[in-house]
């Protein structure tokens, strides 16, 4: 008889709000014993950048910022705050697409997004006005989904895999959705060419976004609002853990087609 297979994602509670020099491995390993969530080698955590990039100290505040004439002139277009743009350049390796209210960049990771993944929503200051308070990206998500995964397994004593994600809109279609935006410990893509399918085809161009996949299950859990729950255990992750990067998930600009 086969075994039934299972993927289960557990969001754990009791996540505190993170502050600039957090330890989120501590903090997770306390919130799984919490609620009896226990580690096993191969599970796979699963944590919102906006956790990390708090515990980071990627916090800026607008009023802060002095933008430059260039910024001056893109905000003018596109209806945003100056300082805002001056950031979203600044995090940026190149400027794609633009049109009144929307940038759309290539952030200095790779990652092609809008608003180079700087974000307002449940953010706040501490002090001044929140609206003038930002959340910029991790400086970079792979080095530091590497540093959460060793805290994490020096305290279960176990092998696991780390993922950041964040939400970012697609081409083709509509909404934002989670994807994968640093990992450490598991693959971004998996390469199915060369095998077969039920009817004995062998599959040439089929790679798997397996990082993507789970991190949109992961982020169904996390929600988008006021939920509170940003972190995700994971058992189950169908594909063997290896060491991995975002960057597999990036597409050449050579292949790229929209750009």
């Amino acid at each position: 008889m086969k075994v039934p297979r299972k993927l289960v994602l557990t969001a754990l509670p009791g996540i505190p709000l993170i502050e600039e020099g957090d330890d989120l491995a501590e903090i997770i390993y306390d919130a799984s014993q919490a609620c009896d969530v226990a580690f096993e080698d191969g599970d796979v955590l699963v944590l919102a950048q906006k956790i990390v990039s708090k515990a980071e100290g990627r916090l800026v505040n607008l009023t802060t910022i002095n933008p430059s004439d260039k910024a001056k002139s893109l905000a003018e277009y596109l209806d945003k705050r100056p300082e805002l743009v001056e950031l979203i350049l600044s995090e940026s390796a190149e400027v794609l697409r633009t049109r009144p209210g929307t940038i759309i960049v290539q952030h200095k990771n790779g990652y092609v997004c809008a608003n180079a993944g700087i974000d307002h929503s449940n953010v706040k200051g501490p002090w001044g006005d929140d609206s003038d308070w930002v959340l910029l990206l991790p400086e970079n998500s792979d080095k530091s989904a590497a540093r959460i995964r060793l805290g994490l397994e020096e305290l279960t004593g176990r092998k696991l895999a780390v993922m950041i994600i964040d939400s970012h809109g697609r081409a083709w279609r509509n909404g934002v959705v989670g994807i994968s935006i640093g990992m450490s410990g598991m693959p971004g893509l998996v390469d199915m060419r060369g095998s077969e399918d039920m009817n004995a085809y062998k599959l040439r161009v089929t790679t798997i976004a397996a990082a993507d996949e789970l991190a949109a299950g992961a982020s169904l859990l996390m929600g988008q609002a006021n939920e509170g729950v940003p972190v995700v255990h994971v058992r189950g992750f169908p594909y063997p853990l290896r060491e991995g990067s975002v960057a597999e998930l990036i597409r050449d600009k050579e292949k790229d087609m929209f750009r």
